[in-house]
């Protein structure tokens, strides 16, 4: 299947060709395969160690579905792309931090009693 060409003449390069999504397609699943196969089979020596290498697969998925599905960076003004991928960056990484504050702030309230949490805001 080729790109599709428009009334001008252009080749339309936010659309990509059947090659491409094959090979994007077999490099997901290639990448999700290791990730499976690392946690399964326990080829790790520590827990950091493992989602270091997790962490590491999961940012090259991230490329393979940017650049093979979403086409970003192939069109002639991947500025919008770009400042809509930081944007939704900034809003992950609010939801996932402010999660993990309010699940440690929740976490330390069932803890310690209510003498202990009025101990602890107290000037000393």
């Amino acid at each position: 299947m080729k790109t599709p060409v428009h009334k001008d003449g252009h080749r339309d390069a936010t659309i990509g060709t059947y090659a491409s999504y094959v090979s994007g397609f077999l490099l997901s699943i290639i990448l999700t395969l290791a990730a499976y196969s690392i946690v399964v089979n326990g080829y790790y020596s520590s827990a950091n160690q493992a989602l270091a290498i997790i962490s590491g697969l999961a940012i090259a998925q991230l490329f393979v579905q940017l650049i093979f599905f979403l086409h970003l960076g192939r069109e002639s003004k991947p500025r919008w792309n770009v400042m809509a991928l930081v944007f939704a960056a900034i809003v992950v990484i609010v939801v996932v931090f402010g999660s993990i504050w309010i699940m440690n702030n929740l976490n330390y309230n069932m803890k310690h009693s209510d003498q202990e949490i009025m101990k602890d805001e107290l000037p000393h």
